[in-house]
């Protein structure tokens, strides 16, 4: 089949108080559909599960550097390895990391930025020690640089003193007994050349405070800007942009700094130097993250816009700034989970869009003189890496590691909907955001007179957003029959910091209630079947599935994949990153309240089937707490399943796991709404199913 071209853009539908008026049609005219019509979700689709786990092959952490570009690919073909790829002009694209090595941090356990690239070789952590470890251009053995005990993410060079500056994470025992968790600074180490340095953890420059992240430096080396954060802060709730003056040596005490900004409500991202030394950075005290200059004395916001520059820290090191060398800057930002790329002028903040077939983009990095690489996925085709003609505005297409095969006729648009929710604190109405996707397939059709199912998606997060990219595992379902909407409930990003902070203190409540909502909107307006409605969601979309099943009645079933099910047992065995962030999403500690909001002590309500998917050795939402929720309900005779993925972390990266998970959860839905699927699947223990 075709590739899909990439020229397609996102639609929207009107909101429910202002709906998109109906086509003319003349009554003489009569449209036969003469596709087939069989049971929704039993379609023939083109989708397997094994293209799912194909189309896992995701690229990230890009950086350029002389003249070539670097990025991770992950491999789910080979247990999930990421390796690092380089792409230059004359030899084209690459494999740099060799065979038992995999490129991947832990630090904040999300990760991030894990290799620098030097013109000798390349800095890289490996997953299974998380070791820094030296890769040579001129071949042989990685060599590691740095003991055990140690990780290591965000990395920025510092060539001035020959060096590298890296945010740390320390677990070593000694560190966890006399801190009382891990402890996060930013250190420096030797930058490997024509000699490897003796291992060594790093000098300490910077200490103190519980989370660091955006080490950046000035053009002379002399000063270094940076961001900290406290517990319970998350770093998109308020952090802090720092300064400090280097003094280039690889020992000696921590360097003295001073905090520039500590604003209770504002949340500072990517400080970056421009060339001729004035800080810049992307704030929120507008309300929305906007580039802002530091003047000697605040942040001043260059020109408010109601869009998002930037956006959360779940990952260090990503870019979405790139200074041009003239006064402006390469930026990408997002409304309403739809990017642009655009130039900023630094002197007056002026914002110029970039038209580009694209709807969603990544880091930046400048390539050479009018020259920018990216990562950038249109609304009907896989995601592409970009080389981009600034003067022009023209871009050609470097790389797809997994181009789309899926014919146009396959493919469910999205439509951005709105919709009203539940009003606000002061009873004011509110509205909120989704991407619906309607049951598409050239060959096949419902049963006359019947709706689609839905399958109600939740982002994780849930500081996140889903955007109305092509997802494979999303057309799985609408090319099978099933209508998909994805909520972009309160809490999600680009919406600015009022959407977000809706959750705070509400997680359960918010969420759970613009789920509905999106549900009700589509009920009235006779897109789907109201008795099949499903919820799934991973992680904290999880927890959100588990909760609209425990305290309400809308859904006929759900999946959750490694969700919190119990508030007060993820806060005491959650890692550090998120230790406390339940805080700010639920409220300080109180078990009343925590056990209130925790879906395994409401089962009461809790009488809808369940199928659960989880990895042995995750750390973010251990397997415990989907062991208890499946306990729970067993012991109660709910129906449900469960499979737990040996060897899988937070997320299935093995092609096997991403094949089993899918196929296994359209088996569970099958069986729950009363189709057989065209998938020869291997079937699914579902306890106490049927009823009695």
């Amino acid at each position: 089949m075709p590739r899909i071209l990439p020229i397609l853009a996102a639609t929207f539908l009107m909101t429910a108080c202002n709906p998109a008026p109906e086509p003319s049609v003349p009554s003489s005219v009569v449209t036969a559909d003469a596709r087939t019509p069989a049971p929704f979700g039993s379609w023939q689709s083109p989708i397997s599960a094994a293209d799912l786990a194909t189309a896992g092959v995701a690229m990230s952490d890009l950086r350029a550097h002389g003249g070539a570009v670097y990025w991770r690919e992950s491999r789910p073909a080979e247990r999930g390895r990421q390796v690092l790829m380089r792409w230059t002009a004359a030899g084209g694209v690459e494999l740099l990391t060799p065979e038992g090595y995999n490129v991947r941090t832990r630090v904040h356990e999300y990760g991030g930025n894990s290799y620098l690239v030097s013109d000798r070789g390349i800095v890289f952590v490996h997953f299974a020690d998380q070791r820094l470890y030296w890769q040579t251009f001129g071949g042989g053995d990685p060599v590691a640089l740095t003991p055990p005990g140690y990780q290591y993410a965000d990395a920025v060079a510092d060539p001035a003193h020959g060096r590298m500056l890296w945010v740390r994470e320390d677990h070593t025992e000694a560190t966890k007994a006399e801190n009382g968790e891990e402890r996060n600074e930013i250190v420096a180490l030797a930058l490997p050349g024509e000699t490897v340095p003796a291992e060594s953890p790093g000098r300490v420059l910077v200490t103190g405070a519980d989370f660091y992240a955006c080490p950046r430096l000035s053009a002379d080396g002399r000063r270094l800007t940076y961001l900290s954060w406290d517990h319970p802060a998350m770093p998109w709730d308020r952090t802090r942009l720092h300064e400090a003056v280097l003094d280039g040596a690889l020992d000696g005490p921590p360097l003295e700094s001073k905090v520039l900004v500590d604003d209770p409500r504002m949340a500072v991202l990517e400080p970056f130097y421009a060339d001729e030394g004035t800080l810049y950075a992307i704030a929120d005290g507008s309300g929305w993250w906007n580039l802002a200059r530091w003047d000697g004395r605040a942040l001043v916001t260059l020109q408010p816009i109601e869009r998002e520059f930037g956006g959360p820290l779940w990952q260090l090191g990503g870019d979405s700034l790139v200074q041009l060398g003239d006064g402006r800057v390469l930026a990408r930002s997002s409304l309403e989970a739809v990017d642009q790329l655009g130039l900023v002028d630094l002197a007056t903040g002026a914002w110029t869009v970039i038209d580009l077939p694209y709807v969603s983009f990544g880091e930046l990095q400048l390539l050479g003189p009018g020259k920018a690489v990216t990562f950038a996925q249109a609304s009907d085709d896989s995601a592409v890496l970009i080389e981009l003609d600034l003067a022009s505005g023209s871009h050609r297409v470097l790389h797809q590691p997994s181009a789309s095969e899926l014919a146009p006729e396959w493919v469910s648009k999205p439509e951005a909907i709105r919709f009203p929710t539940a009003p606000g604190p002061d009873g004011a109405p509110r509205e909120a955001h989704a991407w619906y996707y309607p049951p598409t397939n050239p060959g096949q059709r419902g049963p006359d007179g019947e709706k689609p199912p839905l399958i109600v998606t939740i982002h994780g997060g849930p500081t996140a957003a889903s955007k109305g990219t092509l997802s494979l595992s999303r057309q799985y379902w609408t090319s099978r029959g099933f209508a998909v909407v994805d909520v972009n409930y309160g809490g999600s990003t680009s919406y600015g910091r009022a959407y977000r902070e809706r959750l705070n203190g509400q997680w359960g409540v918010v969420d759970v209630d613009d789920a509905i909502a999106a549900v009700d909107f589509l009920v009235a307006e006779g897109r789907v079947d109201p008795e099949r409605l499903a919820i799934r969601g991973g992680s904290a979309g999880g927890y959100t599935t588990l909760a609209a099943l425990a305290f309400h009645d809308r859904f006929k079933a759900g999946a959750n994949l490694f969700g919190v099910s119990d508030l007060v047992g993820f806060a005491a065995t959650s890692h550090k990153f998120e230790r406390q962030y339940d805080v700010s999403l639920v409220g300080e500690p109180d078990e009343a309240l925590y056990r209130a909001r925790s879906p395994i002590h409401h089962l009461e309500g809790f009488t809808e089937p369940l199928i659960t998917l989880q990895g042995s050795e995750d750390r973010v939402v251990p397997p415990e707490q989907s062991r208890k929720i499946v306990a729970a309900l067993d012991a109660r005779a709910i129906p449900h399943a469960y499979i737990e993925f040996e060897g899988e972390q937070h997320g299935f990266r093995q092609a096997a796991n991403i094949i089993r998970a899918q196929e296994a959860e359209l088996y569970f839905y099958g069986q729950i709404f009363g189709f057989t699927p065209a998938d020869v699947i291997e079937p699914v223990d579902i306890r106490h199913w049927p009823r009695g």
